[in-house]
């Protein structure tokens, strides 16, 4: 009998990541086997990587579209799927797992997908049009692909469900409230994920008042107390709260507006301008990429890493204040886990909260960066959300 494996898509705009699972001895989730992605370059060829569990790049291929067709996500699926059959032959794939960007109201847990799940989850497209029909595009092509493999969607806003009816309202009509002009909370996966590896790190203090700093090409914090969420810096939309990669954060709705009837741009126009060129790469003019702005010398660079922490630094304020106070900060992805420089000025800047930095120990990134009897705590932890993806799947096979 083949050891048995669970799939986890995370599907993008011209990309599908996967990871492979195994499945243990007793049941639970058994180590990663194999990871890639596929994606395309342009309209008509991209490129296809995997890696096994020891990060040993296994295949390196670039795709041609074929004649007269782009390369789409069932072609790019069909790449991944065809590599695992030639690949993973040894391991029995009994579920996937997909990353769905929003569930909407209506989906607080992760849910086997059907015909009615994907038409509920068409209906969410215009909470989230950069995203939600990417990763529908992936479900429906594995469908296709594998009629018999049961697929289960799991949603990075549902741990955000948890706040408080005045956490998610907008000053916006009651009307407009009741058709879903609210805020929502992304980045759900991860946090799940360090919420449910904190008592290793924290012990007791895991059931405190925690913020947890997910920083990375997209970016957002969320305060923790009891494990669940109390409030979170993305709202609406994925473009709310931090400054991020090419995304704009907190913006005045003015703006817009003033965008709109004065610039008379275009509503796509706007979207392209808020959603990829902004943040980082905005302000610096230089890069999206925080490695290559921390390298930089030019004055542009030091400014939007200013500004990217500095935003940090207010909200981490506005999230201890719906706690009543801070007990840990939590710094995971991309920058949060390797950008020391980052995490020394948030952490300073956050001395009133009683962070005592430990410089030696964020340079060594950690886990725990604060001083030995600081009155609040900081920490690195890694983050894992295809791990949290495939647990899920498992829980929901095992309903």
């Amino acid at each position: 009998m083949k050891p048995r494996g669970i799939l986890v898509i995370n599907a993008g705009s011209s990309s599908i990541k996967f990871t492979l699972f195994g499945i243990d001895a007793a049941g639970g989730i058994g180590d990663l086997r194999y990871r890639g992605m596929a994606e395309r370059v342009d309209a008509m060829g991209g490129h296809f990587r995997a890696s096994d569990h020891a990060d040993r790049r296994l295949a390196d291929i670039h795709l041609d579209a074929a004649p007269g067709k782009a390369l789409d996500h069932s072609t790019m699926l069909s790449v991944v799927l065809d590599w695992l059959d030639a690949s993973a032959g040894d391991i029995d794939i009994v579920a996937a797992g997909h990353r769905v960007v929003h569930g909407g109201d209506q989906f607080a847990q992760p849910i086997p997908v059907n015909a009615e799940v994907i038409t509920a989850l068409e209906k969410l497209i215009p909470l989230a049009p950069l995203h939600q029909p990417h990763n529908l595009d992936a479900i429906r092509a594995l469908a296709a692909s594998r009629p018999q493999l049961r697929q289960v969607a799991c949603f990075d806003t549902a741990f955000h469900h948890s706040q408080p009816e005045v956490a998610r309202r907008l000053g916006v009509p009651r009307e407009l409230h009741e058709a879903g002009i609210k805020r929502y909370g992304f980045h759900g996966l991860s946090y799940e994920y360090i919420v449910a590896a904190l008592p290793q790190f924290l012990g007791e203090a895991a059931n405190g008042r925690i913020v947890i700093a997910h920083l990375g090409n997209g970016a957002s914090m969320c305060a923790i107390h009891a494990g669940r969420c109390v409030a979170s810096t993305m709202g609406f939309s994925t473009l709310d709260g931090l400054l991020m990669g090419s995304r704009c954060g907190l913006l005045d709705p003015g703006v817009i507006l003033h965008l709109l009837t004065e610039k008379t741009m275009s509503a796509a126009a706007i979207a392209d301008l808020l959603y990829r060129k902004s943040g980082l790469l905005g302000v610096s003019g230089i890069s999206a990429d925080m490695r290559i702005l921390l390298e930089s010398a030019a004055p542009q660079a030091r400014e939007a890493i200013e500004l990217f922490n500095y935003r940090i630094s207010r909200e981490l304020g506005s999230l201890a204040a719906a706690l009543g106070g801070l007990d840990a900060l939590v710094f995971t992805g991309g920058i949060g886990e390797h950008a020391a420089p980052v995490r020394e000025q948030v952490c300073r800047a956050a001395n009133w909260l009683g962070i005592e930095l430990d410089a030696a120990a964020n340079k060594a990134n950690g886990p725990l960066i604060s001083l030995q009897g600081s009155p609040a705590s900081a920490w690195v932890i890694p983050t894992h959300e295809e791990s949290m993806i495939a647990r899920h799947v498992l829980e929901v096979l095992a309903d």
